[in-house]
This record gives C-alpha cells, sequence and structure tokens, in this order.
C-alpha cells in the first residue's frame, strides 16, 4: 500500500503486482476521483495555450496539465519497480493508463484459460474434508466470473461430483437418477452427510473384527485363572499329605527323603 494526500485527501493505493491488477485499476480510479484530480482521465488533452486564448481557455489548460501530472506520478509510484521498467515511456496519464491495461489484459486472458482447466483436474483425496474441495471449485467460479465469464453452478455441481471417489457413489447415483438438478449447497449438505457416514463406518468395521479375538483372549485367561487355582488346590493338598506323613515317620533321614521328593513333585505341578 503506498498513501499520498492530494486537496487534503489522504487516499490508499494497493500496489501493482503481477496477479492483482483488476483491485490495483479499481484503487486508481478511486483515488483520483475522490483527490478530485482526475481531469486528465475523463477529458483529451487541450490545445495549446496561445495568445489568443481566451482565459477560461487557459484556466481549463492549467488544470488539466496539473491533474495529467498528479496523475501519472500517483499511476507510476504505485507499480512495482521491476514492472514500471517494461513499461514504455508516456507523458499522458491516461495513455499510460491504457497501456498498462492492455498489457495486464492479456496476462489476464492467460489466467482465465488457466483457472477453467482447473475443476477438471481437480480430484478429492479425503484432506480437508469434502465441504472444503467442493468450496474450492466455488472460488474458481468466483474467480472466473470476475473476468465475465459464464460458469453456471450446474457445471460446479457435476464436475464437483465426477471428482468424488467411490465412496460417494450413492450420492452419484441419487443426481443421476433425480430430475431435479441441486444446488451447490444442496451438494454440500448430501456430500458432507455421505462423508460423515462413511467415516463412522470405517470407525466401527476395525472394532467388529476385534470382537472374536477379544472372546479368545477372554476365554484364555479364564481358563489360565482355573488352572491357576486348580494347581494351588493341589500344592495346598499336597502340603497337609506330607505334613501328616512327616508326622507318622519317625527316623530322621525317612523325613529328609520324603521332604526331597515332596520339593521336585512342587516345582513339577
Amino acid at each position: 500500500m503506498i498513501c499520498f494526500s492530494v486537496n487534503n485527501n489522504t487516499v490508499s493505493i494497493e500496489v501493482l503486482t503481477e496477479s492483482n491488477y483488476k483491485k490495483w485499476k479499481q484503487y486508481i480510479e478511486f483515488a483520483i476521483g475522490i483527490a478530485d484530480i482526475d481531469l486528465a482521465m475523463i477529458s483529451n488533452m487541450p490545445a495549446d495555450i496561445t495568445d489568443t486564448s481566451s482565459l477560461a481557455e487557459r484556466v481549463h489548460h492549467a488544470k488539466w496539465e496539473r491533474s495529467n501530472k498528479l496523475c501519472l506520478m500517483v499511476i507510476k509510484r504505485s507499480i512495482s519497480e521491476h514492472l514500471l521498467g517494461g513499461l514504455p515511456e508516456t507523458n499522458d496519464a491516461r495513455e499510460f493508463f491504457a497501456t498498462v491495461g492492455e498489457i495486464y489484459q492479456v496476462s489476464s486472458n492467460a489466467e482465465a484459460r488457466s483457472l477453467m482447466s482447473e475443476p477438471t483436474g481437480l480430484r478429492y483425496d479425503g484432506l480437508g474434508g469434502v465441504r472444503e474441495h467442493i468450496l474450492r471449485m466455488v472460488h474458481l467460479q468466483s474467480k472466473l466470473r470476475a473476468r465475465d465469464i459464464p460458469f453456471p453452478d450446474s457445471y460446479i455441481v457435476s464436475h464437483a461430483l465426477n471428482s468424488l471417489p467411490i465412496s460417494f457413489s450413492q450420492i452419484k447415483i441419487a443426481y443421476n437418477t433425480q430430475s431435479k438438478s441441486w444446488s451447490i449447497n444442496d451438494l454440500i449438505t448430501k456430500c458432507v452427510a455421505e462423508e460423515k457416514k462413511t467415516r463412522k463406518k470405517r470407525v466401527t468395521l476395525p472394532f467388529l473384527c476385534l470382537i472374536p479375538n477379544i472372546i479368545l483372549a477372554k476365554v484364555f485367561v479364564e481358563s489360565l485363572n482355573l488352572m491357576l487355582l486348580e494347581s494351588f488346590r493341589i500344592r495346598k493338598m499336597a502340603i497337609i499329605v506330607v505334613n501328616l506323613i512327616m508326622h507318622e515317620v519317625p527316623h530322621l533321614l525317612l523325613r529328609k527323603l520324603v521332604f526331597v521328593i515332596f520339593v521336585r513333585n512342587l516345582i513339577i505341578i
């Protein structure tokens, strides 16, 4: 942005780049209009002053010269230096302004052709959501309409559906079988609902596949608990039996032998 003050009016202008010509043009026209220096932009250059020129002609000529000088300064100051170097030199502000428009009209046409080809190349990859994907096409539509290129909603709806993956096949079938055309808002509503349903299925199905494994794990844990419990009971009964035997066996050597046999069998159990 550049700012300047003329006739007690301060205005701002966006600097011209390679992609904002239309907005820049609007800024220039507004700025010189509100500053009341647009005489040279809306009228032809007056005839040169001579000795026979009237006072009104002299005043008009002076106003035009001042307007032309100020407008030329404003226009040139609002253009990037590297772009300004490629523009032809002229002392006529309106002619210079028109030259800039002609150069950028060529660029605008090339950009419009590029924009028209973009919708056919867009494909929904599942990232960002289907709403954002469709709105991206709507944004391209707005850019084309700003260049006075017709791009109807039905074309957006058709291209958006063609760009969706197979998971949206029910939406495509519904669109093809209905005689009533859909608006862009209708398409977004239906596609968002379908996407939510599809994502819910993707979350539910893996969980359902895990259920048999969960049941098997539960059975295994319960069986293991029963085995441990049974082993504990066997060991407890063995200890009681050994105590009885040890109590009944009087000889110390025999008691040691019984104890060793018991320990070995206890490890095996």
